[in-house]
């Protein structure tokens, strides 16, 4: 689809739209079909200049967002103070600013394969622990949102890499691990279901095993004890376009720093 192509089916819409008002929902969802296609097919047609991308895309941000909002960007120039601490997948189809309309300076966010929080290890997780540490002793968030999603590749992996013995990866199948104990899970309880709806159980119990894991760090549990911090799980189906969000039931005996 060609710009042209593309400003015409606007146009349409929105003539549509000014005619029909009942038809604003579908409307307006079908402008933003054709906009992610338009952008799927600008990234991969021959000649497509990332550089080029990278500089238009600043440039349409500062124009559109930046300057728009002086106060806002004049208040982050002082400091940040989120109430939301996200973690997410690096999946380029997940972003957790565009899918929850999160705004500079409302979360703090942690991106990684399968958006996984490990347990407390100060030498071998050291850099989501210091992720972690910071947010809730230095920013004080108020919400940790672990967010698993559909089709999510590291699950995949998770669910389909041998338990034991040698990798094939260097990094890929020892990070995924962390996710064991929702595998056995949904193996035990999935068992006879295909690997594609195992993979969707996954999705949401991994998400668990991260909340689970958050319990590890002293600063997490000493914030939930005294009910300066809450955590929660979600899953994002980008297929279907629902979002789920959940709390996990725990119970909580105060604890001393590691």
């Amino acid at each position: 689809m060609g710009s042209k192509s593309y400003d015409e089916a606007i146009a349409a819409l929105k003539k549509l739209l000014s005619e029909k008002k009942e038809l604003a929902p579908m409307a307006a969802a079908k402008i933003d079909q054709i906009t992610a296609q338009l952008q799927t097919l600008d990234s991969t047609k021959p000649g497509f200049d990332p550089v080029e991308r990278i500089k238009t895309g600043f440039a349409k941000f500062k124009t559109e967002k930046y300057l728009k909002n002086p106060a806002l960007y004049g208040e982050l120039s002082k400091g940040q103070s989120p109430k939301f601490m996200a973690f997410a997948c690096s999946d380029s189809r997940v972003c957790p600013s565009h899918v929850l309309d999160f705004q500079p300076g409302e979360a703090f966010v942690v991106r990684n394969v399968a958006n996984i929080v490990p347990p407390f290890d100060k030498l071998k997780y050291a850099g989501v622990g210091s992720a972690v540490e910071y947010a809730v002793l230095h920013l004080k968030v108020e919400q940790i949102v672990v967010i698993g999603h559909s089709k999510c590749g590291g699950i995949k992996g998770l669910m389909t890499f041998p338990d034991e013995g040698p990798t094939s990866t260097d990094f890929i199948e020892d990070w995924v691990k962390v996710g064991l104990p929702a595998k056995s899970k949904v193996k035990a309880e999935h068992g006879s279901a295909s690997i594609d709806d195992q993979c969707v159980s996954c999705e949401k119990e991994a998400v668990n095993v991260s909340l689970a894991n958050l319990l590890t760090y002293p600063f997490v549990r000493n914030g939930l004890i005294n009910k300066t911090l809450a955590i929660k799980g979600a899953h994002y189906d980008f297929v279907n376009g629902t979002f789920e969000l959940w709390a996990l039931e725990f119970s909580l005996s105060p604890t001393t720093s590691a």
